[in-house]
């Protein structure tokens, strides 16, 4: 029976490497298209679709898994899937997929020219070239050497081991926070084991890579801020809810730490009036640290991989809602 594949986007520019891998898959199946206000093709063909390939900023909630006839799987592009009803989606028997870990090399890359940012402050002295001031004049405040500094990982997974790799070349020492955190991972990776308190105190760099689930909302406030540094920087490629954003804008305000850089924030897409947006030493990017041809091509293959599995009764690899 011929299959039918919906897939709901509006970030790729093309879906070549989907038809390719779905037809070898399926020969006869049909392959729909919609954007993030798919309403009307839920009731048009949306219903019937046996599997979806879904972008993370697709809303999927109750009403609309409540109509799918025959989906055997729903495979979200990305790790967040946090805009599906999982719970809806059990109950209906549907397995959900993300992907993991297909763009750690390139988050640990952004990273660090997050870190070479501060430290270096290329774009400072550049803006200010007009003051006239050259050479030592033109440094305010001597600037610290890298191998000098440490960096606090919050959540040590996937994207905190690669990062910790990369940093350690750089001689920064690594400190890093998470539960879960084994003696033999912190011996094959050289970090410091810490408790969330020490690491705050401690830090020169804060990354933030934990999980976008409920006990981490807000996880970083004004309280936490109170123990850091004064020139403590926060690099978060996450998710944006993890920070209290309001906190966060005082506290560099007041100078209890020195700024942050932002590839996420608490309400994406922004409107454009978001205080976030307008804070000096804040600098917020368009939550682009994940991308790169490589990246992209590897979530591409991973999410259909997932999604044929599903359509074969095989358990997927990345299943969330078990």
């Amino acid at each position: 029976m011929k299959k039918l594949i919906w897939i709901i986007d509006e970030e790729w520019s093309d879906y070549e490497i989907e038809i390719d891998i779905l037809k070898k898959s399926f020969s006869d199946c049909e392959i729909k298209m919609s954007n993030y206000d798919y309403k009307e093709d839920l009731d048009k063909f949306g219903y019937k679709a046996d599997g979806i390939l879904a972008q993370v900023y697709a809303d999927i909630p109750k009403d609309t898994i409540d109509k799918l006839k025959n989906c055997k799987g729903i495979a979200i592009y990305g790790g967040g899937y946090d805009r599906v009803d999982i719970k809806a989606a059990r109950d209906k028997g549907i397995p959900i997929t993300n992907v993991q870990g297909y763009c750690a090399e390139d988050l640990a890359d952004y990273i660090i020219a997050a870190i070479f940012l501060f430290n270096k402050k290329i774009e400072y002295f550049y803006n200010n070239l007009n003051n006239k001031l050259w050479g030592a004049p033109a440094v305010k405040q001597n600037m610290k050497r890298i191998s000098s500094q440490n960096l606090l990982i919050i959540g040590f997974g996937t994207i905190g081991k690669i990062l910790a790799k990369r940093v350690s070349s750089l001689g920064i020492k690594v400190l890093a926070y998470d539960e879960f955190l084994s003696e033999e991972e912190v011996k094959k990776y050289n970090v410091i084991k810490v408790s969330w308190e020490e690491g705050l105190k401690q830090a020169d760099y804060i990354s933030v890579n934990l999980k976008g689930c409920d006990e981490n909302i807000n996880k970083l406030s004004m309280k936490d801020f109170k123990l850091m540094k004064n020139t403590a920087y926060i690099i978060n490629t996450a998710r944006g809810k993890i920070i209290k954003e309001d906190d966060l804008i005082q506290a560099v305000k007041n100078k209890l730490i020195a700024g942050a850089v932002l590839d996420v924030i608490k309400n994406e897409p922004p409107v454009g009036d978001e205080a976030i947006l307008h804070c000096e030493n804040i600098i917020v990017t368009p939550h682009i640290s994940y991308i790169s041809e490589e990246s992209f091509k590897d979530l591409k293959l991973k999410t259909l991989k997932n999604l044929i599995d599903m359509l074969n009764d095989k358990k997927p690899v990345d299943l969330v809602n078990k």
